[in-house]
């Protein structure tokens, strides 16, 4: 199991777990939580967050590092193509030339639901530019081979709706998903607790994002320690390959044979 990374863009990390750095009540409460999860891939929402840009206010680099983390910019609160497009150009100057992005271009504000066209349209100009995008996208297998044949480094497929702590709504949709594209498959949104997370590894999905279901916890560095430990038990069990499931079983786990004989009366 060690060296079962995950690889992305030619790069590996010994998590599976990235997790976002939003929603939280402070810098400490955000620090506790990702030292907690052990993620190594870290994302960060550029409209939202300071990494440099607003010189008087506290900046997210001063908790993390470059050095330690691989920061993964990403375009929530994106609406069309070009705002997403602007913004990525914006992270890229801030972070030195940092190429690897998360793209998320959504469709409206109620559901966070994203929004395929303009994302497709986004997602070519920077490829074209040189990014590597991760992208964030609906779970139609259809779009998910598109998005990949443009050249963007992993497809992250909602598993529900943004924030909304459902799960995984549509297991088999993932699982097309995963059948059609050859880069690696994250989920991402949707993801409440720790099961909903094994579950998602179980299915063969490489990876999982998330955020919320971290932050909005009682005790985020709890959950967050929960959620690393959920992503490590749903892969290994991927990985040992799970019993089929049957109706009924004709092979009793507990042997019929060689069994000690009754002693009559």
């Amino acid at each position: 199991m060690n060296n079962d990374k995950l690889v992305i863009a030619g790069k590996s990390y010994s998590s599976r777990l990235l997790v976002g750095t939003g929603k939280y009540k402070d810098f400490t409460e955000t620090q506790a939580a990702i030292e907690a999860s052990g993620a190594k891939i870290i994302t960060i929402a550029i409209r939202r967050s300071n990494i440099g840009q607003n010189p008087n206010e506290p900046s997210l680099l001063e908790i993390l590092p470059p050095s330690k983390y691989t920061l993964l910019p990403n375009t929530a609160g994106c609406y069309s193509a070009d705002d997403a497009v602007r913004t990525l150009r914006l992270a890229r100057e801030l972070l030195d030339g940092h190429s690897l992005v998360k793209l998320e271009v959504l469709g409206d504000p109620q559901s966070l639901y994203p929004n395929v066209v303009e994302t497709l349209a986004a997602a070519k100009t920077l490829v074209a530019e040189g990014f590597q995008v991760m992208v964030y996208t609906s779970d139609d297998p259809i779009i998910a081979k598109q998005l990949e044949d443009i050249g963007c480094v992993a497809i992250m497929p909602l598993a529900s709706l943004i924030g909304s702590g459902m799960g995984i709504l549509n297991p088999w949709n993932l699982q097309l998903i995963m059948e059609r594209v050859q880069v690696p498959v994250i989920v991402d949104a949707g993801v409440g607790t720790a099961s909903d997370a094994a579950i998602a590894m179980e299915l063969g999905c490489h990876g999982v994002l998330m955020n919320t279901a971290i932050a909005a916890a009682q005790n985020p560095a709890l959950m967050a320690q929960a959620m690393k430990k959920a992503v490590e038990a749903g892969r290994e069990a991927y990985l040992a390959g799970r019993m089929p499931k049957k109706l009924y079983s004709a092979s009793p786990s507990s042997p019929t044979q060689g069994m000690i004989a009754q002693i009559k009366p």
